[in-house]
């Protein structure tokens, strides 16, 4: 669902809508203005989306183990730590200065508000409008942290002054263990890039459209043999993408390696866009994902490497809202998948969407129907931020690629704009009846299930596996337990299975082991496409010296 940043993420009165960091004063005061200027970091003109982002100096100094503070951002699991103003720039030329109002578009209050101390704050020009998805990034222009005592009568000037450079994709995290860096050169070898464009998207959005991934071959595998391999599709979760496979890549192939993994193709699908996650669902905003997907790519690849080639050797898996495209995929073309190992999904039915029954009368996003906040994020039973939190955080740092904005391209309407109808309205909370109704006709999996069964059973019976944490970080429990009580009902052959007190983000974990229920999954889905009394036995590995790079136009 959320983005887990270096991703991936979400406090029950609107009083906790400021930390005690960020804690409001009754007494109003006069807006506050900071200059910003484009220092030497740019020699042309520059345009995007303004932020500044002030946090309480003793908080930031406290989390950092020198207290040296280099940056100052938000918190996605404690969104009001950190103030955030926003403006948007059409041009600001090198040596040019532009003021922000600190107190007009703000989350989650203004700069008026805080109450007097020691504050730290950075500026960052947002050049692509990407930071709702992957924060601040290459291209992206920051200031130093300037420090700031409030009250002040005039605030700190800002000085743009390095651009954020391009980073390694191949790149593993710190927390990543030796054995996984010693695995991810040869990892790396062994992926092999795929660029298609897609006719069918190509021809929605006027434009080319590419396709983009990674295809892993197993220790095995010949380009010149005969022998032929099951495939897992895969795609990640929001706030992932290309530049976030280093780790998966290297995790199935160690595995593989290893023999703890059966040997399999692993094409890892990139489903980021502008606006978000499209899911690779077929929607009236992002454009036929799904069909470019099942009629397009997934033909070509298997034209060019040695893949099952059926649907009992292709299998799908995801987590989050990887898990929902998987789900969705499996569901919407049973007769291509032989079977999803959907993990964490995204809501599956629209009557708990992370806890709000979209389909009650007079439904409202912020507010329960007793006036209390509905809860987003939480963990070890403790709220850590509500749904009202971070809609308006989301929208204060822009209207694209937002985890909830993104839901509304891949699942709303298009309104006469041409941007999809929002399902809520974000000052509000309320809900649109007639934009969930759109919601529930075409994208609520648990509805469609239990309407249309008769004529999906025969080629989907036996193929939906859905595993989640009771204490998933993101309430994403609660709607699976309503998809399963739909499937006991139609009396399917399903496994929607929950693990206890697993979070959103532990699922995988099982002792020392952080893909150990990854490699369960794969030795299930290796049992369908091979079944014991039909697998081979396996030659020793070898490692051609170069694969091939798939570069593919229509």
């Amino acid at each position: 669902m959320l983005r887990r940043r270096p991703v991936v993420a979400f406090c029950l009165s609107v009083a906790l809508l400021c930390s005690a960091a960020l804690a409001r004063t009754d007494v109003p005061r006069a807006h506050h203005f900071f200059r910003v200027e484009l220092g030497g970091a740019e020699t042309t003109p520059v345009s995007g989306r303004l932020l500044l982002f002030v946090i309480d100096a003793k908080t930031a100094k406290a989390q950092t183990k020198d207290g040296k503070v280099e940056a100052v951002d938000v918190d996605p699991l404690n969104p009001g730590q950190t103030l955030v103003a926003a403006r948007e720039i059409a041009r600001l030329a090198p040596g040019e200065s532009i003021d922000v109002d600190a107190d007009a578009m703000t989350f989650p209050a203004g700069v008026a508000q805080l109450a007097p101390g020691d504050y730290l704050v950075q500026a960052v020009l947002d050049a692509d409008h990407s930071y709702n998805y992957t924060g601040r990034g290459a291209g992206d222009v920051i200031s130093d942290v300037v420090p700031m005592r409030l009250p002040e009568a005039i605030m700190p000037k800002l000085s743009l002054v390095k651009t954020l450079p391009e980073k390694d994709g191949w790149t593993l995290p710190p927390s990543a263990p030796q054995a996984m860096r010693d695995a991810m050169p040869l990892a790396q070898k062994r992926a092999e890039s795929i660029d298609f464009v897609s006719p069918s998207l190509s021809a929605f959005w006027g434009r080319p459209i590419h396709m983009r991934g990674l295809v892993l071959v197993p220790p095995g595998y010949d380009p010149k043999g005969k022998q032929r391999f099951p495939v897992v599709y895969y795609t990640h979760g929001f706030g992932g993408g290309l530049a976030r496979f280093a780790g998966p890549v290297t995790t199935a192939f160690a595995a593989m390696e290893k023999g703890e993994m059966p040997p399999m193709i692993w094409v890892f699908l990139d489903q980021s866009s502008p606006t978000g996650t499209h899911e690779f669902a077929d929607s009236v905003n992002n454009g036929p994902w799904g069909k470019a997907l099942t009629e397009e790519l997934i033909p070509h690849l298997e034209s060019q490497y040695h893949m099952d080639g059926k649907a009992r050797g292709r299998f799908l898996n995801g987590h989050s809202s990887g898990g929902w495209a998987t789900l969705w995929l499996q569901t919407r073309y049973p007769k291509v998948f032989g079977g999803t190992w959907s993990t964490s999904p995204d809501p599956s039915d629209f009557h708990d969407f992370t806890g709000i029954d979209l389909y009650a009368p007079n439904a409202n996003a912020y507010r329960e129907p007793d006036g209390s906040a509905y809860p987003l994020i939480r963990d070890k039973g403790k709220v850590l931020a509500t749904f009202q939190q971070f809609a308006q955080l989301e929208r204060v740092l822009g209207g694209y690629g937002g985890q909830l904005a993104s839901f509304e391209w891949v699942f709303s309407p298009r309104g006469k704009d041409g941007r999809p109808q929002p399902m809520f309205d974000r000052d509000t909370g309320d809900i649109d009846p007639a934009v969930v109704a759109y919601w529930s006709e075409h994208y609520d999996v648990a509805k469609r299930l239990q309407e249309d069964w008769p004529k999906l059973k025969p080629d989907l019976d036996g193929k939906i596996h859905v595993i989640v944490g009771t204490a998933d970080t993101f309430y994403l429990d609660g709607s699976a337990h309503r998809l399963k009580t739909v499937l006991d009902g139609l009396h399917a052959k399903a496994e929607v299975r929950f693990i206890p007190d697993k979070t959103h983000f532990d699922l995988y974990v099982e002792g020392d082991d952080r893909s150990a229920l990854l490699k369960q999954i794969t030795r299930e889905m290796y049992a369908v496409a091979r079944p014991p009394a039909e697998q081979p036995k396996q030659p020793k590995a070898k490692h051609p010296k170069s694969g091939h790079k798939v570069v593919a136009t229509p």
